[in-house]
């Protein structure tokens, strides 16, 4: 997933400054590429096709292509059953990842992941540091950065003024669309969400976040809002592809929704986020204390009562949890929010 490649990225930053001299490649899907091109800290890419995942010969060519490297190191962040046939097949002296009883065999090093914060950083970002402790690379906090050209900045901002949009004025991106239904708040609660934004700040000038597949989804909560509220989203401005959305985002005074991709790339774009968690999700994993200065994350469980039993149940059936979950109980903090940015 996106979010993923570009939290593991830190890795990268960790081992440069421990190591120098080394060179360090990065094994990522190609769909997820454009949120770690221009990585200066990254020598090369190895990308996993499609094609090599569907096809069991080009999977084994590509398995005696990474044997070829010869490989000091191996850290599998991933911990998949192809990722696992990958790290085994490298043959290098050193392989690292996260400990699993049925497979700890494969690797030469476990590591077991931390269930609390011990840094008061996310465990995502925590975990996945500590995958170098093998290599001697202490904990220091690394934060996901993305590395836009000076051209796709221009670009962007050329665009926005193609689109009348007023730079003096606030401009929010929204991320409308979780990566799947369990992880999407509710159209219904969602367009209450960008109708107090209105309501609070009239001239603020709203930008969706979505790929063209997903424009009648999109368009659905554009009906949902007010009158007002349509009035300020810029419905057809939205980046085509990753790239794109990225250098769009870069301009904007905060993002504001679904939790997901388009949240840790504002982030690491260092734009302000407002995010909403799904009801199944643990917030720990993904926001931590350090991210308060300027990023705001609500979850049900911090207005009402809800168990790790109503987690795994919300995972099955997220709706009945998202009712819960109304617009009203994190108001106050959304104002405040957008006050402030």
């Amino acid at each position: 997933m996106i979010g993923d490649v570009l939290t593991s990225s830190i890795l990268f930053e960790a081992l440069k400054k421990k190591f120098p001299e080394a060179t360090l490649h990065y094994l990522v899907n190609t769909h997820t590429f454009p949120v770690v091109e221009n990585h200066p800290h990254i020598d090369k890419f190895v990308f996993f096709t499609p094609e090599i995942e569907s096809n069991y010969l080009r999977f084994f060519k590509f398995l005696k292509n990474i044997n070829a490297e010869n490989y000091d190191v191996v850290i599998d962040v991933y911990g998949k059953l192809s990722s696992k046939f990958i790290s085994f097949r490298s043959g290098a002296p050193i392989s690292i990842a996260y400990k699993k009883k049925n497979t700890s065999f494969i690797y030469s090093h476990n590591i077991k992941r931390s269930k609390k914060p011990k840094y008061n950083t996310s465990l995502a970002i925590e975990n996945r540091l500590k995958l170098l402790k093998p290599l001697g690379v202490e904990f220091t906090e690394v934060v996901p950065k993305i590395y836009l050209t000076s051209e796709e900045i221009d670009t962007a901002s050329k665009t926005l003024e193609e689109y009348k949009i007023i730079s003096s004025k606030p401009l929010f991106m929204i991320s409308v669309l979780g990566s799947t239904d369990q992880k999407t708040y509710p159209p219904k609660y969602m367009a209450k969400v960008l109708d107090m934004i209105i309501e609070q700040k009239p001239d603020s000038q709203l930008l969706f976040n979505y790929i063209p597949n997903q424009k009648k989804q999109a368009k659905q909560l554009f009906e949902l809002c007010s009158k007002e509220t349509q009035n300020r989203i810029y419905f057809d401005l939205y980046g085509k592809n990753l790239r794109e959305f990225m250098a769009l985002t870069s301009h904007c005074d905060a993002l504001i929704g679904n939790e997901g991709g388009a949240v840790n790339m504002a982030k690491a774009l260092q734009i302000p986020t407002f995010i909403i968690f799904s009801p199944h999700l643990n917030k720990e994993n993904w926001f931590h204390g350090n991210d308060t200065t300027k990023n705001v994350a609500v979850h049900l469980s911090d207005f009402i009562k809800h168990t790790k039993e109503d987690m795994n149940e919300a995972r099955k059936e997220a709706t009945p949890y998202y009712k819960k979950f109304k617009p009203e109980l994190f108001q106050d903090q959304l104002i405040q929010f957008i006050e402030k940015v």
